[in-house]
């Protein structure tokens, strides 16, 4: 499997220039190369991007003791984009090269590695209707749509880590309106397979519907800020996104609705619905930005069965997140950022503590989001095992 990715690699990076009729190099960050066909009837965008990450971690408990450091690149991707046939017809193509971006294979992905992160078409066949099919990120929480390259901080907070609803395969409508000159209302719609991304097997549950309405009662953001950390565009007026998300996995098949293991039973797969709620918002004015969600899973019946009623010691992770970050450039160039994030689970079928995390970030943008440098140290408080520090070091660039 990594031969044949770097065969097409090699592919595109010799092959395309040739067939392309027109090969020029863009401004760092937007882009390696673009190509036009001959007859302007397709182009693409080739971009590259990786990053490198230490962290080390200390067990607050035993007085700093249990160190653990380690090095590795957190994501490794190759990006394709651009519009095929006509403008009105887009498509996406992003593939993850590193161990982190790969691992998760199991029976149900066909023990490969997962190398496709998106692989998407986009098609405005209508005025402000656009019907998206493939695989991608669902309209969930905020935080999770905002790409990696695009994060305030180093990494995403526990409330992603622990309910969101990340990527799968399906369809998604999505609109736009203005209610008044500046008042902007945004819709999607979702439907999907329900089991993540690169399922090979099938569909072993039922189907995941996905709605989601975004309010802008200042107007749009510029560069599409609302989906970006930091207010590095310095907004002359304040911008503002409020927004909603309702999700409901039916017969659902893993502990984290698409996401997290899989419920076996004595007959094969447990199956309940879980429906999750996403609501969160976007602030940004002249270099301050907020950004605050609040995520709740529950589930029909979080207990998974056998056919006889008996427990198999599977759960669905059920309970509340909240979120709430902001920061602010002190230059252009320098961001301090804040982060406060608490999990609390349902206590009737989760018996893992409750946790706290705080987290002071600074950040130097040496070409945007493009070419930065990030750091932050993250203080973690759980009520049943041991409380931990965190320091990260992050290097980030986007060709």
């Amino acid at each position: 499997m990594n031969r044949k990715i770097m065969l097409i690699c090699i592919s595109i990076f010799v092959l395309f220039p040739i067939i392309g009729q027109e090969k020029n190099s863009p401004k760092f960050g937007k882009g390696l190369f673009n190509l036009v066909g001959k007859d302007s009837s397709w182009t693409m965008k080739v971009g590259l991007r990786f990053q490198t990450l230490a962290i080390s971690t200390w067990d607050i408990n035993n007085g700093l003791q249990n160190n653990a450091t380690s090095m590795l690149i957190r994501r490794s991707r190759l990006k394709f984009d651009g519009y095929a046939f006509s403008p009105k017809l887009k498509y996406k193509l992003e593939l993850g090269l590193s161990n982190r971006d790969k691992s998760g294979g199991s029976a149900y992905t066909g023990n490969t590695p997962r190398q496709v992160m998106d692989a998407v078409l986009k098609w405005n066949f209508s005025g402000n209707w656009v019907l998206w099919f493939g695989q991608t990120k669902l309209p969930g929480n905020r935080e999770r749509v905002i790409s990696s390259a695009d994060l305030q901080q180093v990494d995403r907070s526990l409330l992603n880590s622990r309910f969101n609803i990340d990527r799968d395969i399906g369809f998604q409508l999505r609109h736009k309106f203005n209610l008044s000159k500046n008042f902007l209302v945004k819709e999607i719609f979702a439907l999907s397979q329900g089991e993540g991304r690169n399922v090979t097997t099938g569909n072993e549950g039922g189907y995941q519907y996905t709605s989601r309405i975004e309010l802008f009662p200042f107007g749009d953001f510029k560069s599409k800020g609302d989906y970006k950390g930091s207010d590095l565009k310095f907004e002359e007026t304040p911008k503002l996104s409020l927004a909603f998300s309702y999700d409901i996995n039916k017969d659902a098949v893993r502990n984290r609705s698409n996401m997290g293991s899989y419920m076996i039973n004595d007959t094969g797969l447990y199956s309940t619905d879980i429906s999750t709620v996403f609501i969160d918002a976007m602030l940004k004015y002249k270099g301050f930005s907020f950004m605050g969600e609040y995520a709740n899973r529950t589930a029909e019946d979080a207990f998974a069965k056998n056919s006889d009623g008996s427990l198999t010691g599977d759960l669905v992770l059920v309970g509340n997140g909240l979120n709430l970050q902001t920061g602010y450039l002190l230059t252009k160039t320098l961001e301090l950022s804040l982060r406060y994030t608490n999990i609390s689970y349902d206590k009737k079928v989760i018996t893992r503590g409750n946790e706290n995390e705080y987290t002071l970030g600074v950040s130097k943008y040496i070409s945007g989001h493009k070419l930065k440098i990030q750091s932050d140290v993250s203080y973690t408080d759980n009520e049943l095992i041991d409380n931990r520090l965190m320091c990260r070091l992050q290097v980030d660039i986007h060709f």
